[in-house]
């Protein structure tokens, strides 16, 4: 169940691609995650990509989106969800999905910067209510964490 923001360089993806990226995302958070297939439990993926304005996106103090197509992850997670091995796998599985929406829109090369963030128990309120591991294990289904929700 992760929040997932994305920003990418204004005008390098259409709908379609960002449509893609989405769904890309997505899968590689329910790997990593170990989400089941189930539309309920995917739908808690929440996922914003927002554009970042050409002349707003740095690198070294310099407009770096010439040579590549930076794209910077912010992927909130539950703590306790993902052990060093999961956040591996989400951190590349993310990259790829990237580097794929890029490669069928662009060709310049991918850059991202994954930062995972453990959001701790009890820190974290959906509709209003806090939740806790064992509430996002019942709600996602993590399929590694289903001894919490008895």
């Amino acid at each position: 169940m992760p929040n997932i923001h994305i920003r990418v360089p204004e005008g390098v993806f259409d709908g379609a691609a960002l449509a893609g990226i989405a769904r890309g995302v997505t899968a590689a958070a329910k790997t990593a995650e170990q989400i089941p297939d189930d539309p309920r439990m995917e739908f808690l993926c929440w996922i914003a990509i927002e554009e970042v304005r050409a002349g707003h996106l740095f690198a070294g103090g310099a407009d770096p989106t010439d040579q590549a197509v930076p794209i910077m992850v912010q992927y909130f997670v539950p703590a306790g969800v993902l052990d060093e091995c999961a956040r591996a796998v989400a951190a590349k599985a993310v990259h790829d999905a990237l580097a794929e929406a890029t490669a069928m829109n662009d060709g310049r090369v991918t850059v991202t910067s994954v930062m995972v963030v453990d959001v701790p128990d009890g820190h974290w309120a959906a509709n209003g209510a806090l939740w806790y591991l064992r509430d996002f294990a019942r709600a996602s289904g993590y399929r590694h964490l289903q001894h919490l929700v008895g």
